[in-house]
């Protein structure tokens, strides 16, 4: 990254991080807990870490190409980086509350 970051802009990519729809949970990937981190500097340059439920995701190739396109559609974004990484391994205690409800996980689930 070149640059200093830029917030707005890593706002602006987890809005759009948000429009992409896990096909086998039916909610979007960020509320999932299946981005890990997520810079932006001010050349318009991002890089996402991201991660699937399982190795082996059958849905891999198409989270991992949603997201990329999805951050594409940003008018300040330059160029993008989609990383897939599985350290730390995802647990649903990573999901907003949002997801779990959707789910039908209750608060106290996986405590």
């Amino acid at each position: 990254m070149n640059g200093q970051l830029d917030q707005s802009l890593i706002e602006q990519v987890k809005q759009a991080l948000r429009t992409v729809v896990d096909p086998e949970l039916g909610f979007n990937i960020f509320d999932l807990g299946l981005i890990y981190e997520v810079t932006a500097d001010t050349t318009g340059t991002v890089h996402v870490q991201m991660t699937t439920t399982t190795r082996g995701c059958p849905a891999t190739g198409y989270l991992q190409e949603g997201a990329c396109n999805a951050v594409k559609q940003i008018s300040q974004v330059v160029a993008v980086e989609v990383d897939l990484v599985y350290d730390p391994p995802w647990t649903p205690e990573k999901m907003s509350p949002a997801a779990k409800l959707h789910l039908g996980m209750d608060e106290g689930w996986g405590q």
